[in-house]
């Protein structure tokens, strides 16, 4: 068992330690009445959605190096649940938050059950026990669960019940699994009423960081957010983009990224018009418990003016608002840094590919990728841009981004 870490103070520093999750039994059991409820877009053929999933797993692999980094919640879950304190809190919290399922009638049940029984419940609700509860499809968007800031982690709260199982997942294992012994007093909880998913939260630096008022994560949490960073990290200021409350943008990782310290990947029609969002940055007052806060016109300006130099950037789609629509849909503009330059995305975005080809990044297919280093490590040098298939992964609705929750970046 190797020692985790929580460390990340940018979105593009070189990947160290990184939770994923390669979708599993709870695929095959999600039914076509329930795909609305579940907040889940598509029946996926489970095992080309596997394929793909370990595909873009050995690519992170690849980047990381040792052996180990590449962590699948399952493992961690299975090795928390040896734990019979863990597998009682767990169950505790489910049954709070699952009145409408009445699991709390089987309690003593749960508590009964093995730990690779309750692993099996847990991820895909289905148990030899009289109990009707729905599978997890959206775990395998495992960045919505958490959020990585420093050294401190916050545990989300879901805005709908379908996603509150994943949260309490995450909860038991950073509160009992042994590799995040030491990380105590690092957990963020945020208070009840509240909403945040870690789809919204984006690390700019080790002083500030992004964080979007979506559909899923409510001014309230985002409030809560802020006076607990502030208080408690390094982290001086907060900026908030105000986003609609719609679908196709749920969360700011979709429309906003980061592909290297100067770089971005945005959705132009929501990010690049000066005056749509309301953008405004929190800090606190050095000589009162007030907040400061300062407006500012687009989020070009908030991080150039926060950062201190200018930043690029790119168009998810291209120069067509038909082909930045299309793309946007299949989570163009949700890329995922590896490092500085090297990003991973879906290979379908062909238009947001060859916006990153005028900036200078060499195309890969992830296949080639790999190929290339079979016999070698990978080293940082030149900007790469890395091809993912993804004609199951995407029809999830969510992209590298989304599947990966880094929890060690390293600092340079």
């Amino acid at each position: 068992m190797i020692p985790l870490r929580l460390n990340v103070f940018s979105e593009v520093s070189p990947l160290e330690q990184v939770i994923v999750h390669t979708p599993g039994a709870e695929m095959d059991l999600v039914a076509p009445d329930k795909l609305e409820r579940l907040l889940f877009e598509d029946i996926l053929f489970l095992s080309e959605a596997r394929r793909e999933h370990q595909i873009m797993c050995s690519v992170l692999q690849k980047i990381v190096g040792d052996s180990g980094s590449v962590i699948q919640i399952s493992d961690l879950l299975a090795e928390t649940f040896q734990i019979e304190a863990a597998r009682h809190d767990f169950i505790e919290a489910l049954c709070g938050v699952s009145s409408d399922q009445n699991l709390i009638a089987f309690q003593s049940e749960l508590c009964n059950l093995p730990p690779e029984e309750l692993l099996r419940f847990a991820l895909t609700g289905d148990s030899d026990l009289n109990i009707k509860a729905l599978p997890l499809p959206n775990l395998m968007f495992i960045r919505d669960v958490a959020a990585v800031v420093g050294h401190h982690v916050i545990i989300s709260h879901p805005a709908t019940a379908a996603r509150a199982r994943e949260s309490i997942i995450m909860q038991a294992v950073l509160k009992h699994h042994p590799s995040f012994r030491g990380y105590a007093d690092n957990l963020v909880e945020l208070p009840k009423g509240v909403t945040f998913e870690g789809g919204d939260l984006l690390v700019v630096s080790e002083t500030t960081i992004l964080i979007g008022n979506s559909q899923r994560t409510s001014f309230g949490g985002i409030l809560s957010i802020v006076r607990i960073l502030l208080e408690s990290t390094n982290i001086q200021r907060i900026i908030m983009i105000s986003l609609p409350k719609e679908r196709y943008c749920m969360h700011l990782d979709t429309v906003f990224t980061f592909m290297s310290e100067t770089e971005c990947m945005t959705f132009p029609p929501l990010i690049d018009v000066s005056g749509l969002n309301d953008i405004v940055g929190f800090e606190k007052d050095p000589n009162s418990e007030k907040l400061i806060t300062t407006p500012y016109p687009d989020l070009q300006t908030a991080l150039t003016e926060s950062e201190g130099h200018p930043y690029t950037f790119a168009a998810c789609g291209g120069s067509s608002l038909l082909n930045q629509q299309r793309e946007q849909w299949t989570d163009g503009a949700n890329l995922f840094a590896l490092a500085p330059g090297v990003v991973l995305g879906y290979g379908r975005n062909s238009k947001t590919f060859d916006e990153l080809a005028v900036l200078g990044y060499r195309l890969v297919t992830a296949q080639g990728f790999l190929s290339y280093h079979e016999e070698s490590d990978f080293e940082l040098g030149e900007k790469v841009a890395i091809r993912l298939e993804g004609a199951e992964l995407s029809r999830g609705r969510g992209g590298p981004r989304c599947m990966t929750m880094p929890i060690s970046r390293i600092s340079v």
